[in-house]
This record gives structure tokens, sequence and C-alpha cells, in this order.
């Protein structure tokens, strides 16, 4: 199976998961490879699109699956936006 060039997620789950693990922002961050800054900009939705391999690591480190990161039907953006 192919991975998508970037996979859109949900700030208010990736924050949701994060503090259901009982994880500060430093510690995910640290155990999925990514800046703490960059986290906070998913958090936030600055971001909301990323590569495979930092969102692979970022959902491995919640034990969470796609479906729990990824934005709700009134959320999606329809792509080049």
């Amino acid at each position: 199976m192919h991975q998508p060039l970037t996979y859109t997620v949900d700030g208010d789950a990736i924050r949701t998961e994060r503090m259901q693990a009982g994880m500060t922002r430093a510690q995910l961050a640290a155990e999925a490879g990514i800046s703490r800054r960059y986290l906070c900009h998913l958090e936030n939705g600055t971001r909301r699109r990323m590569s495979p391999p930092p969102y692979i690591a970022l959902r491995a480190a919640l034990g969470t699956t796609d479906e729990r990161l990824a934005p709700g039907p009134t959320e999606a953006h329809p792509e080049g936006t």
C-alpha cells in the first residue's frame, strides 16, 4: 500500500491524545523526534499537514490511530488550501 504525500491532522485531537497520555509537549516532541515548536504549531492549527515519517512517529508516540488524529468531516480542507 502506498503512503500519502502528507497527512492532514487535527490539532485539538493531538492535544487531547497528548493530555490523555499524561505527556507534556516537550515529552511528546522528544518521543516523536520533532521539535516542541513544531508540535505547538500542530496543536494550535498553524500547521495541519505532516509528512509520513514525523506523522508515523507522532502517532506511535501517542499510541493512537489515524482516525483519532484526522480532522472530522467539517474540518477537512480541500486539497491545495
